[in-house]
């Protein structure tokens, strides 16, 4: 019976290896390839079970190989792990001796008893063409914005020039080069809006559907009753992906509503502590292993006449960041009291808390602090609360610590 475990272990273990799409790569002390998966053989374009019978060097460009060996043996000497994406991306090459760029990470790991390094390794010859295309357009709208920008000024001074006589016309001429220039500024803006969300969209989009992906392709080989809790499994990350796409275009449509003044006040009066009760269950589905939310407050009753649609949307956003910025078993401490008839609402959390030097950005588009780079999110949330606490003439302000957590104010007109 354990023997048939094992096996089936092995099965799973060498199922999942193989359906990975990054290749992978283990490769002993000497250099020596040991062991390849079917995506790494064909990112460098060898036949199947060929590239055991090769030293990782001839994956490497003839100029880098003196080094890479130096750099190799250093690594065995102090093995120490290197994730994907931190500024290891290098050239790798082919069978046919074609160079292309790739992304690596490196591990250790124990096989057979000798310690080997497991090399993770993307192609981003796709990547690198996206971003050359976007530098491209990019120096193509700055030289079209410079050539725009020249025409507006030598045709103002034009005018200016043709009606230096009548004062009324110059100073109508020096309204339109203002205007224009106006207009430029927005166009360039605009320009850096579309770069960032391309990049931005790119990324994000990009995590839940290859684990989507995954995760559908592992549940087409689970076809067994032993295999219902890893079917489980795969549904729900399946869920939790579709979820966080789900919230990345929620975030974009209010954003794109607000943007265009498509976002009405709709005021009604409603009990403030219900609504904050009956997101607070709804939120219970995202939380944390661990996490709890204390809510505080002093009146039971506490009647509001504003948009009741917009203040729930501040409070689930409010909410979910702290949730999301916060680790397991840590605490979010939601107070409520009244002041000269406004409402005083404070959502503190324990969590990773926002740098010093980067809180003057916090309510800006896309902006994502350097602490949570690897936190999925849209950097849209905390600019669309801002905007939705102006609509209610309320104010909203924060203080955050680096590690000690961060604690948001909002006040509301009652």
């Amino acid at each position: 019976m354990e023997k048939d475990f094992n096996n089936t272990n092995a099965e799973a273990f060498r199922a999942i290896y193989e359906a990975c799409e990054e290749g992978i790569i283990a490769v002993d002390k000497s250099g020596r390839i040991k062991m390849a998966n079917t995506a790494a053989h064909v990112i460098f374009g060898y036949d199947k079970n060929e590239l055991p019978k090769y030293g990782v060097e001839d994956l490497i460009p003839e100029s880098l190989k003196k080094n890479h060996v130096h750099d190799r043996t250093k690594f065995h000497a102090n093995p120490t792990p290197r994730r994907m994406g931190a500024g290891r991306e290098l050239l790798g090459v082919k069978k046919d001796g074609e160079l292309f760029p790739v992304e690596i990470s490196l591990n250790v790991a124990t096989l057979n008893g000798d310690s080997h390094v497991i090399a993770y390794i993307i192609d981003i010859s796709e990547r690198k063409k996206i971003e050359a295309a976007l530098k491209k357009s990019e120096e193509q709208l700055i030289l079209y914005a410079s050539q725009l920008e020249k025409r507006v000024k030598e045709r103002t001074e034009e005018l200016v020039y043709a009606n230096k006589a009548l004062e009324t016309q110059i100073a109508v001429t020096k309204k339109a080069e203002q205007e224009a220039l106006v207009a430029l500024e927005k166009e360039r803006e605009l320009n850096e809006l579309k770069s960032r969300f391309v990049s931005m969209a790119s990324h994000e989009f990009r995590t839940p559907l290859s684990t989507i992906l995954s995760s559908a392709s592992l549940i087409s080989k689970y076809n067994d009753s032993d295999n219902h809790d890893k079917r489980i499994k795969h549904v729900n990350k399946i869920k939790s992906s579709i979820g966080n796409l789900n919230s990345i275009l929620n975030d974009f449509l209010s954003l794109a509503k607000l943007e265009e003044g498509k976002t009405d006040l709709v005021k009604t009066k409603f009990n403030l502590i219900e609504i904050i009760e009956e997101t607070i269950g709804e939120m219970e589905g995202v939380l944390k292993k661990g996490q709890k939310i204390n809510f505080s407050f002093i009146d039971k009753k506490l009647t509001m006449n504003t948009d009741k649609r917009i203040v729930t949307n501040i409070l689930i956003n409010l909410i979910s960041n702290a949730t999301k910025y916060s680790a397991e078993g840590k605490p979010i401490d939601i107070f409520l009291a009244v002041e000269n008839a406004n409402v005083q609402l404070e959502i503190k959390d324990y969590g990773m808390g926002i740098p010093a030097s980067e809180q003057k950005h916090l309510f800006e588009r896309f902006f994502r602090a350097k602490n949570a780079i690897n936190i999925q999110g849209t950097g849209l949330g905390l600019n669309i609360v801002k905007k939705y606490v102006d609509m209610l003439n309320g104010h909203i302000t924060f203080e955050s610590e680096v590690s000690k957590g961060t604690t948001f104010k909002v006040i509301l007109p009652i």
